[in-house]
Protein backbone atom coordinates (compact mmCIF):
# COMPACT_ATOMS: atom_id res chain seq x y z
CA UNK A 1 0.00 0.00 0.00
CA UNK A 2 1.36 3.49 -0.59
CA UNK A 3 2.28 5.98 2.23
CA UNK A 4 0.84 9.34 1.89
CA UNK A 5 2.14 12.63 3.67
CA UNK A 6 0.35 14.12 6.64
CA UNK A 7 1.31 17.06 8.79
CA UNK A 8 2.06 16.21 12.60
CA UNK A 9 -0.74 18.07 13.64
CA UNK A 10 -2.71 16.33 11.20
CA UNK A 11 -1.97 12.92 12.53
CA UNK A 12 -2.07 14.20 16.07
CA UNK A 13 -6.06 15.19 14.69
CA UNK A 14 -7.22 11.98 13.10
CA UNK A 15 -5.61 10.06 16.12
CA UNK A 16 -7.94 12.62 18.29
CA UNK A 17 -11.59 11.88 16.13
CA UNK A 18 -10.45 8.23 15.94
CA UNK A 19 -10.09 7.91 19.75
CA UNK A 20 -13.49 9.99 20.36
CA UNK A 21 -15.56 7.49 17.65
CA UNK A 22 -14.37 4.27 19.72
CA UNK A 23 -14.88 5.91 23.24
CA UNK A 24 -17.23 7.98 23.04
CA UNK A 25 -19.57 8.16 19.91
CA UNK A 26 -19.51 3.91 19.48
CA UNK A 27 -20.41 3.04 23.08
CA UNK A 28 -23.16 5.95 22.59
CA UNK A 29 -24.43 4.78 20.00
CA UNK A 30 -25.01 0.79 21.44
CA UNK A 31 -26.86 2.29 23.97
CA UNK A 32 -29.20 4.18 21.29
CA UNK A 33 -29.78 1.22 19.99
CA UNK A 34 -30.33 -0.89 22.58
CA UNK A 35 -33.17 1.59 24.28
CA UNK A 36 -34.55 1.78 20.52
CA UNK A 37 -34.90 -2.24 20.05
CA UNK A 38 -36.42 -2.41 23.94
CA UNK A 39 -39.36 0.04 22.57
CA UNK A 40 -40.63 -3.15 20.40
CA UNK A 41 -41.48 -3.58 16.86
CA UNK A 42 -38.15 -2.78 15.05
CA UNK A 43 -40.28 -2.88 11.72
CA UNK A 44 -41.57 0.34 12.54
CA UNK A 45 -39.50 1.90 14.92
CA UNK A 46 -37.75 5.21 13.48
CA UNK A 47 -35.25 5.29 16.34
CA UNK A 48 -34.00 1.88 16.03
CA UNK A 49 -33.31 2.94 12.22
CA UNK A 50 -32.08 6.14 12.45
CA UNK A 51 -29.62 4.52 15.14
CA UNK A 52 -28.23 2.14 13.40
CA UNK A 53 -27.58 4.79 10.21
CA UNK A 54 -25.37 6.13 12.38
CA UNK A 55 -23.72 3.00 13.92
CA UNK A 56 -23.13 2.55 10.13
CA UNK A 57 -21.57 5.46 9.67
CA UNK A 58 -19.19 5.41 12.98
CA UNK A 59 -18.35 1.98 11.95
CA UNK A 60 -17.24 3.68 8.24
CA UNK A 61 -15.08 6.41 9.18
CA UNK A 62 -13.70 4.53 12.31
CA UNK A 63 -12.46 1.98 9.74
CA UNK A 64 -10.95 4.62 7.09
CA UNK A 65 -9.18 6.09 9.98
CA UNK A 66 -7.82 3.23 11.12
CA UNK A 67 -6.48 2.92 7.47
CA UNK A 68 -5.52 6.38 6.87
CA UNK A 69 -3.35 6.46 10.10
CA UNK A 70 -1.86 3.15 9.15
CA UNK A 71 -0.36 4.48 6.21
CA UNK A 72 0.05 7.99 6.82
CA UNK A 73 3.70 8.97 6.36
CA UNK A 74 4.12 11.72 8.99
CA UNK A 75 6.30 14.48 8.49
CA UNK A 76 7.08 17.67 10.89
CA UNK A 77 7.14 20.83 9.04
CA UNK A 78 8.97 22.38 12.00
CA UNK A 79 11.91 20.27 11.09
CA UNK A 80 12.23 21.48 7.48
CA UNK A 81 14.52 24.73 7.18
CA UNK A 82 14.85 27.67 3.80
CA UNK A 83 12.95 29.55 1.39
CA UNK A 84 11.66 26.96 -1.22
CA UNK A 85 7.90 25.53 -0.72
CA UNK A 86 7.71 21.96 -0.21
CA UNK A 87 5.00 20.01 1.95
CA UNK A 88 3.70 21.67 5.30
CA UNK A 89 5.14 25.04 4.55
CA UNK A 90 2.90 28.00 5.30
CA UNK A 91 2.86 30.02 2.62
CA UNK A 92 2.08 33.68 2.23
CA UNK A 93 0.96 35.53 -1.26
CA UNK A 94 -0.44 37.60 -2.96
CA UNK A 95 -3.28 37.78 -5.71
CA UNK A 96 -1.89 39.85 -8.58
CA UNK A 97 -5.66 40.65 -9.78
CA UNK A 98 -6.77 42.07 -6.30
CA UNK A 99 -3.83 42.57 -4.43
CA UNK A 100 -5.42 40.65 -1.22
CA UNK A 101 -2.91 38.95 1.05
CA UNK A 102 -3.36 35.43 1.62
CA UNK A 103 -1.71 32.43 4.03
CA UNK A 104 -2.42 28.89 2.81
CA UNK A 105 -0.16 25.71 4.36
CA UNK A 106 0.74 23.13 2.00
CA UNK A 107 -1.07 19.52 3.85
CA UNK A 108 -2.01 15.97 2.91
CA UNK A 109 -5.38 15.70 1.45
CA UNK A 110 -7.22 13.96 4.87
CA UNK A 111 -6.42 16.99 6.71
CA UNK A 112 -6.92 19.75 3.95
CA UNK A 113 -9.82 22.10 4.97
CA UNK A 114 -10.20 25.44 2.90
CA UNK A 115 -11.39 27.02 6.45
CA UNK A 116 -8.52 26.59 8.14
CA UNK A 117 -6.12 27.65 4.80
CA UNK A 118 -5.05 24.44 4.90
CA UNK A 119 -5.01 23.12 0.77
CA UNK A 120 -4.38 19.76 -0.17
CA UNK A 121 -0.70 18.84 -1.62
CA UNK A 122 -2.77 17.79 -4.66
CA UNK A 123 -4.34 20.93 -5.38
CA UNK A 124 -4.27 22.98 -8.24
CA UNK A 125 -2.60 25.76 -5.90
CA UNK A 126 -0.52 23.22 -4.03
CA UNK A 127 1.03 22.02 -7.13
CA UNK A 128 1.72 25.14 -8.92
CA UNK A 129 3.43 26.52 -5.19
CA UNK A 130 5.39 23.69 -4.73
CA UNK A 131 9.04 23.97 -5.58
CA UNK A 132 8.88 27.82 -5.87
CA UNK A 133 10.48 30.80 -3.53
CA UNK A 134 9.67 34.12 -2.42
CA UNK A 135 9.47 36.51 -4.65
CA UNK A 136 8.15 33.81 -7.57
CA UNK A 137 4.77 34.02 -9.23
CA UNK A 138 2.87 30.91 -8.90
CA UNK A 139 -0.19 30.73 -11.29
CA UNK A 140 -2.40 28.17 -12.53
CA UNK A 141 -6.12 27.67 -13.54
CA UNK A 142 -8.93 27.84 -11.05
CA UNK A 143 -12.80 27.43 -11.82
CA UNK A 144 -12.89 31.21 -11.97
CA UNK A 145 -9.85 31.44 -14.43
CA UNK A 146 -6.03 31.68 -14.33
CA UNK A 147 -4.74 32.76 -11.11
CA UNK A 148 -1.45 34.47 -10.38
CA UNK A 149 -0.16 35.16 -7.01
CA UNK A 150 3.06 36.47 -5.64
CA UNK A 151 4.99 34.44 -2.74
CA UNK A 152 5.81 36.84 -0.29
CA UNK A 153 6.97 34.32 2.32
CA UNK A 154 7.29 30.70 3.51
CA UNK A 155 7.31 29.49 6.90
CA UNK A 156 7.82 25.93 8.54
CA UNK A 157 5.97 26.06 11.60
Amino acid sequence: MDKFPLTKDGFTALEAELKHLKGVDRPNIIAAIAEARSHGDLSENAEYSAAKEKQSFIEGRIQELEAVISRAQVIDPSQNKGSVIRFGATVVVVDEDTDAEKSYQIVGDYEANIEQNKISLSSPLAKALIGKEVGDVAEYVAPGGKKSFEILDVIYK
